[in-house]
């Protein structure tokens, strides 16, 4: 799968939307926070790809991946439902993937939707081919994509793990203990270093008019992207315009004490080469603008705040969200130069 040979694009320059066609949309990320984009942006286009974390090591997707040597499916599954429409059918299968079985016994804890994909990989031995087909069933409104080839482990570097010594740097293994760290995660990397780019992943990257990077983890869904060769050279030589998504809050663990701007120097560190266009930001979250302002111009981009928070608990709204990416697309899509 990744001895293809991948195509520059050859279309005119990205347009956020040109003749009423929605734009090609490609979204990063995992978990929760790429679950809150995909469930805005099927809203808006018919054109969207998820490229999808694959360093879960935790529940379901860590036995599965440990015990039968596969990609870990969870996030995956979830960027799957994610994608399920508001219709009958949609809202079923929805239920159906993300249903966990409760048991004395080795079921306890499995997703369903981990072990159809699963069992759709052994069938027939192509990660991409499977995840197409799980696609069809659930009529998902878009594709889903890992970003690499092979299972991958992640590593931070993290200062004062121990509260006891706070000074100390030691490293931190595994994407879910790494998501609920104690300490100052100073960098993450990927095991392997140099891992290989899912080729579908890397092409619709580069044919997208706009890509789309977070909410999330910050360090263990947003980031991993950034440390696959292949994928990161796309995001930084593609067209399309990039929309970073920062979360409402920062995270117990990972990014505890961060500051909306912290999180864009912290992307700025592990990509240096990469520009973004446009930060999107819930209003209520941002108390500093002029600090948040200058830390998007040093990225090449510009703030765009809007309300995207349920008003129920600190989560994204898809209906709000969705407006604010649509408003972003429409105008964002019309003005200034394009590379």
């Amino acid at each position: 799968m990744t001895g293809r040979r991948l195509r520059r694009s050859s279309r005119p320059a990205a347009r956020g939307r040109r003749g009423g066609v929605p734009p090609k949309v490609v979204a990063l990320g995992g978990g929760h926070g790429l679950s809150a984009s995909l469930s805005a942006l099927r809203r808006i286009t018919g054109d969207l790809t998820a490229v999808v974390t694959v360093a879960d090591d935790g529940g379901s997707s860590g036995r599965l991946r440990s015990e039968m040597g596969v990609l870990p499916p969870g996030d995956l599954r979830k960027a799957l439902a994610a994608l399920c429409g508001d219709d009958e059918w949609g809202r079923t299968w929805a239920k159906v993937v993300q249903h966990r079985f409760v048991s004395g016994g080795d079921l306890h804890g499995h997703a369903v939707g981990n072990l159809l994909i699963v069992a759709l990989w052994e069938q027939l031995d192509d990660e991409v081919a499977a995840l197409e087909w799980v696609g069809r069933l659930l009529g998902a409104h878009g594709r889903v994509l890992p970003m690499s080839a092979v299972p991958l482990d992640l590593h931070a570097i993290v200062r004062g793990h121990d509260p006891d010594r706070p000074d100390e740097i030691s490293t931190v293994r595994g994407q879910a203990t790494v998501a609920l760290t104690p300490g100052e995660v100073q960098e993450v990397q990927l095991v392997p270093a140099d891992p290989p780019a899912v080729p579908e992943a890397v092409q619709a990257v580069l044919d997208a008019d706009w890509v789309v990077l977070g909410p999330g983890s910050w360090f263990s869904s947003v980031m991993p992207h950034l440390l696959v060769p292949e994928l990161a050279e796309a995001l930084m030589t593609t067209r399309a315009r990039r929309v970073l998504t920062l979360n409402l809050a920062p995270q117990p663990g990972e990014t505890e004490g961060f500051s909306p701007q912290r999180h864009l120097e912290v992307l700025g560190r592990h990509a240096p080469k990469l520009t973004i266009d446009v930060v999107l930001a819930d209003e209520a979250a941002v108390p500093d603008r002029d600090s948040l302002d200058e830390a998007a111009e040093k990225l090449g981009g510009t703030v765009e705040l809007a309300k995207v928070a349920a008003p129920d608990g600190p989560r994204h709204d898809p209906e709000l969200l969705a407006a604010a990416y649509d408003r972003i697309f429409r105008m964002r899509g019309r003005i200034g130069p394009w590379r």
